[in-house]
């Protein structure tokens, strides 16, 4: 599990946009343009990237081994892909799924 938090963030730092021309009095740098159409549909779509909070997410991986303890060093060894950057707290527990058993054929 990953927990990384970076507060409130604009449209570039989030989303990638790549803001407008820093020349000729633009007053358009950091701003994110237009977000929605006039005429139809009138609104802004859901699911509109826009500013806001950015990380503090959570990143569960199941099925994934411990390979080694390593207490000397204080580190744990895992096969698989660990989310989130270097320096993040990663939480390791047991996973709460059950397996799922085969159906065994029917005798009869």
């Amino acid at each position: 599990m990953m927990l990384t938090a970076r507060g409130f963030a604009g449209f570039v730092k989030r989303h990638h946009f790549r803001g407008g021309r820093a020349t000729h009095g633009s007053m358009f740098h950091r701003a994110p343009g237009s977000i929605g159409s006039s005429a139809y549909p009138s609104r802004v779509l859901k699911g509109m990237r826009m500013a806001g909070q950015l990380g503090n997410e959570s990143a569960t991986v199941l099925n994934l081994r411990v390979l080694e303890i390593l207490p000397e060093d204080n580190a744990i060894l895992i096969s698989g892909a660990v989310p989130g950057a270097d320096g993040t707290v990663v939480v390791v527990c047991h996973s709460a799924k059950e397996r799922v058993r085969q159906a065994e054929p029917a005798n009869g």
